[in-house]
């Protein structure tokens, strides 16, 4: 609840709350640029269950779906202050991983599917826009690259989250009745953001490594996968 965007899943209680102490430090390492100090726990009995909400679909597929009573409660300055620290330092975190990321093939497979770099900026983004709207603000319109669009989307984000946080009126307000309150948007918002940066960084295969040549096992000579089998267990 401290830490938004520090969010994972799994089959049941036990092995979310041990991944979640397995991306510790790859959090902790997030909000250290924006000078914040997290030591996580070594294991799960490091953690304290303070509260056990009803989840739904959302919560099956492995999102942060549910606020809490405390979510509403009134927001200082300083808690505002962190939280928008912690969901730029998630952007900054998932901008630095996808330009390390470029010329690098991403590995196919369940963790992230099929895709590519562009396609899941694309995807983030457009998240974000869906998200603004439950905030109870407007995408902002207009032309321009990727790059633009995120920066202005970014942009309009921190101005809804401030406005909704102080009680001001919002610019360009959506039509929503139901809005999600600022602690739970940033909840669910860096979550996603951090879901991604990490897809990609365990995705990501260097291209040299693509680039082997096939081996070639000389005549008469044992294949390496029964050299491997005759050793297990010593």
């Amino acid at each position: 609840m401290e830490w938004p965007g520090w969010s994972r899943s799994g089959r049941d209680e036990a092995e979310a709350v041990a991944t979640l102490a397995a991306y510790g430090s790859r959090y902790a390492a997030v909000v250290a640029s924006a000078a914040l100090k997290l030591t996580p726990p070594k294991d799960a009995s490091g953690f304290k269950i303070t509260k056990r909400v009803k989840g739904n679909a959302t919560t099956e597929f492995g999102a942060p779906a549910v606020g809490l009573p405390s979510d509403a409660a009134p927001l200082g300055m300083a808690e505002l202050e962190r939280l928008e620290r912690i969901l730029v330092a998630c952007w900054e975190a998932l901008d630095r991983t996808a330009r390390d990321a470029h010329g690098v093939e991403l590995r196919k497979g369940p963790r992230g599917g099929g895709r590519d770099l562009d396609k899941i900026s694309d995807h983030v983004a457009g998240a974000e826009e869906i998200y603004l709207v439950a905030l109870g603000a407007r995408a902002p319109k207009g032309a321009g690259d990727g790059a633009r669009r995120v920066a202005d989307l970014r942009l309009a984000i921190l101005a809804a989250l401030r406005a909704r946080a102080l009680g001001l009126p919002v610019a360009e307000p959506s039509r929503t009745k139901t809005l999600w309150t600022p602690r739970f948007f940033v909840r669910r918002a860096a979550w996603h953001v951090l879901d991604h940066t990490w897809e990609i960084e365990d995705r990501a295969i260097p291209v040299d490594l693509l680039d082997v040549a096939p081996l070639r096992m000389p005549k008469g000579k044992r294949r390496a996968s029964e050299m491997v089998n005759e050793g297990r267990g010593r």
